[in-house]
């Protein structure tokens, strides 16, 4: 158990970070889902702006990796090519 007052403060703070980063890789891996399930290309290409938005926001926070999202995103653009 923490006795000094920064190291409670530390585990505080790294309850709170990791919520939010759970969050957030819970989000975009949702929103990849259901882009993947789609079939209307109108629709696809409407939803592929925000999922590659989350995509990019969760490799600025260093949770996946930069090329991670860049193969995500390139999968998912042949996909709504595809359709």
């Amino acid at each position: 158990m923490a006795h000094h007052k920064s190291c409670k403060k530390r585990i505080r703070q790294s309850a709170k970070t990791r919520e939010q980063n759970r969050l957030f890789a819970k989000t975009m891996r949702n929103a990849i889902r259901d882009l993947r399930e789609m079939t209307d290309k109108k629709e696809a290409t409407e939803k592929y702006q925000n999922t590659v938005s989350l995509i990019d926001k969760v490799a600025k926070r260093n949770q996946i990796h930069k090329n991670k999202a860049a193969n995500l995103k390139s999968k998912l653009q042949k996909f709504v090519n595809g359709l």
